[in-house]
């Protein structure tokens, strides 16, 4: 077996999500109160979408830090999955969101109350700048940890739903039509469900110990298939432990278990540099003479 205690890409991302932490809590705050005060839905929305973001970016620092911990006799992994748990109920809250603000804005469609539009407006606007600073903080490491890119897409959609919310107060604020404001709520949901949706998926596949969408098994056989000495690959598993550190195992008949430290060394170097996987559990094993004869010698 072999593997790297490298810190997680989350991990490395700990002072970005702090920074955006503070800033989107901060905001909270004012937006609540903001709502409260001009009776806009969309601001209320977006608020409540903060909140998520909120809570969404303190459990990923929460995630990090519990991932951090040692493994125990209890818990062998460690406590890489909690990132990914993270991640899944930042998806579920989301969700859950996303179906309260159109319950909302179907019954303001029919029954649309008074907005006051400039304060509206200039609310959503300090809301559209945090939201893309938050952003901004996030886009470069969201790539590599699915916790972060939970995060990145909050900051993102919210970014996406105060866009929403300044179109809404320039139409209150030109025209009355107040109407505007539980449409932009309805544009805020339609922002939220498809993004989410798949981090959701991407969590979940995670969790079932799927194969990573981003490397192919196929590829992986065939790469150990041609490291010399090799006959044969079978029960080959490769899972995410979490977001940026894959895990692989398998049984790999070789002509000569003699050279094992020769073959593994090899294998955990082909497996590291072409795939990026570095948590491997190989099995070597011979196979039997007449099998060796029929197969005949490993071509190389």
């Amino acid at each position: 077996m072999a593997h790297s205690d490298r810190p997680t890409a989350a991990a490395r991302s700990r002072d970005r999500l702090v920074t955006a932490l503070g800033l989107t809590a901060a905001f909270f705050v004012v937006e609540v109160l903001g709502a409260l005060w001009t009776g806009s839905l969309a601001l209320l929305a977006d608020a409540g979408h903060m909140l998520t973001d909120v809570g969404g970016t303190a459990l990923a620092l929460f995630a990090i830090w519990i991932a951090g911990r040692p493994p125990t006799p209890a818990k062998t992994y460690g406590y890489y999955r909690a990132e990914i748990l993270a991640a899944l109920v930042n998806a579920l809250v989301l969700l859950v969101v996303a179906g309260a603000i159109l319950v909302e804005a179907y019954r303001r469609l029919w029954a649309p109350p008074e907005v006051l539009g400039g304060p509206m407006l200039a609310i959503a606007v300090v809301g559209l700048a945090v939201n893309l600073g938050c952003a901004w903080l996030l886009h470069a490491h969201a790539a590599m940890s699915l916790n972060v890119r939970g995060a990145y897409l909050h900051a993102l959609s919210d970014a996406l739903s105060s866009v929403g919310v300044v179109v809404a107060a320039l139409v209150v604020v030109a025209t009355g039509w107040t109407v505007a404001d539980p449409l932009a709520s309805l544009a805020i949901a339609l922002i939220i469900v498809p993004r989410t949706w798949g981090l959701l998926r991407q969590a979940v596949n995670v969790l079932l110990e799927g194969t990573p969408t981003h490397l192919d098994l196929g590829e992986i056989e065939a790469a150990i298939l041609r490291v010399p000495g090799v006959r044969r690959v079978h029960d080959l598993h490769v899972w995410t432990l979490t977001s940026g550190r894959e895990a692989m195992s398998a049984h790999v008949v070789v002509i000569d278990v003699g050279e094992s430290d020769r073959l593994l060394r090899e294998l955990h170097e082909v497996l590291h540099a072409w795939f990026g996987i570095d948590h491997t559990t190989i099995q070597l094993e011979t196979a039997p003479p007449a099998v060796l004869r029929i197969q005949g010698p490993n071509p190389v």
